[in-house]
């Protein structure tokens, strides 16, 4: 198991303090005055540059820290599970700053790194008014002029484009646009503010911040440029690639926006927790009741579940990198999704105090599923996670079928004691075009896993469920056959038949995870997760159910599942696969329960 990678989220974590603690500098209380004043937080921010968050936006071989997107995962989760409007507003950065790395040259990413790990804030301006996230439709144009470009236009909707001193900026380049027709820019404004000192007029201006459901604090608004002139060196990678580096760009963000998701559910998950051991209803308390238990439950194990996927998604980012155009659209759409659902099962175990401030925890679970919803929207909707991956249903039928995807980084990333490659931007592709490694492993986790049950009873209800999986996966790759080939006005029966292979990634994934990696967690605070397959007993239930398929009856999992949770709210660990304690003192109310049930 790779203990940095979590001994650094746990330094963090401390340094953050107890968000409990009233007086604190991060608080849950400060955050919810400020989502009520929708104020930037923009003291909050500054204490992350102090602690040093920026350099893990930066590369390593371009000046900063960034060696292992597990650990940025683990680090961004962090400040998620505190408050999504921190997590998103200083994180945005790492967006702005990910088409350089992807394809700038080592000055404009040296120049960037120095600047990002100065607490400079950096944008990403993709989308436009009329246009939402069909990038080939932008209008923005960047006209040659002299010894750069003019660039003339509106983006918006824009995370920090009003804070953000620099901008990565898809720009169309070619007259009549196209796929060779956008180049990336990266625009400095504290550069064009000198022509502004020089010249007649502006030649930007910020648009109004867009008042917002959730993160409400947070600046999103928008930025018009008129004559602004760029020279050659804000050019990033080739001229007319700017589609192919964003797209390239974004699976690195999809992929690392599981952590907002991870750590908005982790708050939310022990919000609820606490409600149903303090609440009584007809004489007993919430969590004794069948109808909570259950729904406990269902919410613990969809968190591990997703916890297991992003955490693998974070190693396939160096084993599997050409195979990111899958892995990131699976992720991105099920992490949102999932935890969208988890949420809304907690909101019905909250009744009106999951919509109410001030009445339970300071009506902090209403922001934290408010704050949500727009994960799933930025960086490509759901629409445009599965879209992609229904472009990619004849690689992905053919790889299966040749046997091709890269099965040895699946391996390594399921191994959480194997040492990660360094990332090599230039294998990022568009399409994953040997298949999946992922997929093609499933078989043979499915087997070994059999194996083991065949020597240990308890694994026997896993093994069952794995064996499902593997049939209901060989009946989605039918269906896929079916689509393959299908590039515009894709129909609703594509969409789901991407929605199910989602499912049957996720549990390959799971699988891979646990019988790769089982035996490092013995000893461990999380070895009861790990014994005997339990969390990997109740993922597997859980996904057959969401792939319509009949549950595994398994009721034994899930009770020990939810004795887990108590127990780790109990003792102040993070109810996690990896052994991690969370700063401030365990909550009281998780602790009694613990003793009135023994």
């Amino acid at each position: 198991m790779t203990e940095l990678t979590y001994e650094l989220a746990g330094e963090l974590d401390r340094f953050l303090g107890d968000p409990g603690e009233r007086g604190g500098w991060f608080t849950h209380a400060g955050s919810i005055e400020l989502d009520e004043r929708e104020e930037f937080p923009a003291g909050i921010c500054r204490r992350l540059d102090d602690w040093g968050l920026p350099a893990h936006y930066v590369p390593a071989e371009h000046g900063g820290r960034l060696t292992d997107y597990e650990q940025l995962l683990h680090l961004m989760r962090v400040v998620a599970r505190r408050d999504l409007t921190v997590a998103i507003g200083h994180g945005k950065t790492y967006l702005g700053g990910v088409c350089v790395w992807v394809a700038g040259t080592p000055e404009q990413a040296a120049r960037l790194g120095a600047d990002i790990r100065a607490g400079v804030p950096v944008s990403l301006g993709l989308t436009e008014r009329a246009h939402g996230s069909d990038l080939l439709a932008g209008e923005l144009r960047g006209t040659a002029d002299g010894d750069g470009w003019r660039i003339d236009g509106e983006k918006w909707l824009i995370n920090n484009a009003t804070r953000g001193s620099l901008l990565s900026l898809l720009t169309r380049t070619g007259p009549d646009g196209g796929p060779r027709g956008f180049s990336v820019l990266l625009v400095d404004k504290r550069e064009l503010d000198k022509q502004t000192a020089g010249g007649p007029g502006a030649v930007y201006r910020h648009l109004p911040k867009v008042r917002t459901h959730g993160i409400r604090g947070a600046d999103i608004s928008g930025i018009t440029f008129t004559g602004a002139h760029v020279g050659r060196s804000a050019l990033v990678g080739a001229e007319g690639y700017g589609l192919e580096i964003v797209l390239k760009a974004l699976q690195l963000t999809r992929t690392m926006c599981a952590a907002l998701s991870l750590g908005a559910a982790d708050h939310g998950l022990a919000l609820a927790l606490d409600f149903a051991v303090e609440r009584e209803l007809y004489g007993r308390r919430l969590i004794d009741l069948p109808q909570a238990r259950h729904q406990l439950a269902t919410a613990a194990a969809d968190v591990l579940l997703h916890e297991a996927l992003a955490t693998v998604a974070a190693r396939l980012v160096h084993t599997q990198t050409d195979e990111l155009s899958v892995t990131a659209a699976v992720t991105k759409y099920l992490l949102p999704t999932g935890t969208e659902d988890v949420l809304g099962g907690l909101t019905r175990l909250l009744g009106a105090r999951a919509f109410l401030k001030g009445v339970h925890a300071d009506g902090r679970f209403q922001k934290v599923e408010r704050d949500h919803r727009i994960v799933g929207l930025f960086d490509g909707n759901t629409l445009v996670n599965l879209n992609s991956l229904v472009n990619q249903f004849r690689s992905l039928v053919r790889g299966r079928e040749r046997g091709t995807g890269d099965l040895a980084g699946a391996r390594a990333a399921y191994d959480l004691s194997a040492p990660l490659p360094a990332l090599d931007p230039a294998r990022l592709s568009l399409v994953a075009r040997r298949g999946s490694g992922v997929l093609a492993g499933l078989d043979d986790s499915v087997e070994r896993l059999r194996a083991l049950a065949r020597e240990r009873p308890a694994l026997v209800p896993a093994a069952e469920a794995a064996e499902r999986i593997a049939a209901v996966t060989a009946g989605v790759h039918t269906e896929m056959e079916h689509w393959q080939g299908v590039v515009s006005d894709v129909p609703p029966a594509a969409f789901a038949t991407a929605r199910r292979y989602t499912l049957c990634h996720a549990a390959a994934v799971c699988l891979g995870l646990w019988t790769h990696s089982a035996p490092l967690f013995a000893g461990t605070g999380t070895e009861p997760l790990w014994r005997d397959g339990l969390w990997l007993r109740a993922a597997l239930d859980r996904l057959l159910t969401r792939l319509g398929e009949p549950d595994t009856g398994d009721a034994q999992a899930a009770a020990a599942l939810l004795d887990h949770l108590v127990a780790a709210r109990h003792s102040g660990a993070l109810f996690s696969l990896h052994p991690y304690r969370l700063p401030g003192a365990p909550a009281r109310a998780a602790a009694d329960a613990t003793t009135a049930r023994n």
